[in-house]
């Protein structure tokens, strides 16, 4: 089941992991939150990371 986050106004959200190569080679991940469930959906949150809030109620991922 993917993660979910639901935020001060009550919307969900649900956390997304895309991999990608930069120039160099190396592969990084991004993360982001979507309304729907795409591929790349993750189960939790990735370890090192806290969910947080923009003041307009999106939520992002902060190292903590």
């Amino acid at each position: 089941m993917a993660f979910t986050h639901t935020n001060s106004k009550g919307n969900k959200y649900i956390l997304h992991e895309r991999k990608r190569t930069t120039s160099t080679g190396k592969t990084t991940s991004l993360y982001f939150f979507a309304k729907e469930e795409k591929a790349g959906a993750l189960d939790s949150v990735p370890s090192g990371y806290m969910v947080a809030e923009t003041k307009t109620g999106l939520p992002v991922l902060k190292k903590g």
